[in-house]
């Protein structure tokens, strides 16, 4: 086991180092002094060259690449003179030494990302300001892709073949074909705009869903399941009427729906097109704001809220088709109790494995959820240093991405090697 941990933590550091590579050449091809970004353009040469040389700008790529990478490792080596390039300076690094031979010290450290070039903080202090954000942002929208996605994923595998369960994966595809951008700017538009304060609704498509409900009361369908499958039906019939009665007024001026023009005022979300997780108050200043969450967070986990609906349903009638589901049955025991005691346990293996994936991908992913929202995480600080060529920033940020996909992916991989031996053997 102890070899099988080795080699993935040592698969991981090989990905770091190809990422830091990469972005490292990436950020260092572009056009532009930052040394003169960071002096304005008034600044006089002696002044642009001297940050440079602060900077590392003067040395050949190879060099400033080496001295990138002794800055970000956690093992590094330095040396005790002010004049040198790696001199080991308290104000920038977090050590303790481990060796000394004569001027070069080793030394464990934490991590250096170096400083804005904008607001000369350290590129740490910026993450770690705004990464709370992202984190709470990802974990909110893993709780509602995790809630909704399987009991709708077992809603559909209970009933397949059913109306419920073809509309299901109809709104799952279409959930996770659609971009981040455009579900944040739709759902911004609609929850923080149109019905913010209130809505105004057409009756016809409600009436429809109440009398579907009606039916499904009447015919004794009184499972919970069948009553939701009716309501939709009946907001689905109403809302096909309204278009196919649009188009009659539009190409043969028909009018054959009637209370076509009757609508119904509904309250809304109170909630607003933007906002972060604190909001500040004239009177009593910052205060958690959870209600801002609701709407990014929506936007956030449809997608893995879609991939949790088919993972869900599909490894559901997998197990339901199996013999101990069957012996199940035939003891006597209750639907659900087949369904959720035995069958699901055994299907949410691969939603684990899904969602231990997405959740990394999710700081990545948060980046247009965060803009559209002026929601103040990790997402939008990388948007607005990419706009000011604040590159440590960004370079920084990618690596904390990049290291939160690869320590989530080892920890999985652990565990998997702890649960079935059989994984080490690969």
């Amino acid at each position: 086991m102890t070899k099988y941990i080795l080699k993935k933590i040592g698969y991981g550091l090989l990905v770091l180092w190809g990422v830091v590579t990469l972005v490292f050449a990436i950020f260092s091809i572009n056009p532009g002094d930052p040394a003169a970004m960071l002096l304005g353009q008034r600044a006089d040469e002696e002044a642009i060259e001297r940050v440079r040389k602060e900077l590392a700008l003067d040395l050949p790529w190879g060099k400033q690449y080496a001295l990138y990478i002794n800055d970000v490792s956690p093992v590094s080596l330095h040396s005790t003179l002010a004049e040198s390039r790696v001199f080991l300076d308290p104000e920038k690094y977090k050590f303790t030494q481990i060796l000394s031979i004569g001027e070069t010290v080793l030394v464990i450290k934490s991590p250096y990302l170096r400083r804005s070039y904008q607001s000369k903080k350290q590129v740490s202090e910026i993450i770690a300001e705004a990464l709370p954000g992202t984190v709470a942002l990802a974990v909110g929208a893993i709780f509602f892709a995790l809630f909704f996605g399987i009991l709708l994923g077992v809603v559909t595998a209970v009933h397949k073949g059913r109306f419920i369960d073809g509309f299901s994966l109809f709104t799952a595809v279409l959930g996770m074909s659609a971009p981040s951008f455009f579900s944040a700017i739709i759902i911004s538009w609609i929850g923080g705009y149109l019905w913010s304060v209130q809505t105004t609704l057409p009756a016809i498509p409600i009436v429809l869903a109440l009398i579907g409900l009606g039916i499904s009361l009447f015919r004794k369908q009184r499972a919970w399941i069948n009553s939701i499958e009716w309501l939709i039906k009946g907001a689905l019939l109403g809302m096909a009427l309204l278009i196919v009665n649009s188009l009659s007024v539009l190409l043969f001026d028909v009018n054959f729906l009637l209370f076509r023009e009757v609508a119904l005022v509904l309250p809304g979300t109170g909630l607003g097109m933007t906002g972060s997780l604190y909001d500040v108050d004239v009177f009593t200043g910052e205060y958690l704001a959870l209600g801002n969450l609701i709407l990014p967070m929506i936007t956030l986990g449809i997608r893995p809220l879609a991939i949790v609906v088919q993972l869900t349903r599909n490894a559901l009638l997998e197990e339901l088709s199996k013999d101990y589901t069957r012996t199940a049955r035939a003891k006597g025991l209750s639907p659900n109790a087949v369904v959720f005691k035995h069958a699901l346990r055994n299907a949410l293996n691969p939603v684990v494995t899904a969602i231990s994936g997405w959740f990394a991908s999710m700081l990545a992913g948060a980046v247009f959820v965060e803009f559209v929202f002026n929601w103040k995480g990790l997402g939008l600080q990388v948007f607005q240093s990419l706009q000011n060529d604040d590159f440590p920033v960004v370079m920084g940020s990618v690596l904390v991405i990049a290291a939160s996909f690869v320590v989530i992916n080892i920890f999985v991989d652990i565990i998997y090697g702890l649960l079935d031996p059989r994984v080490r053997i690969s």
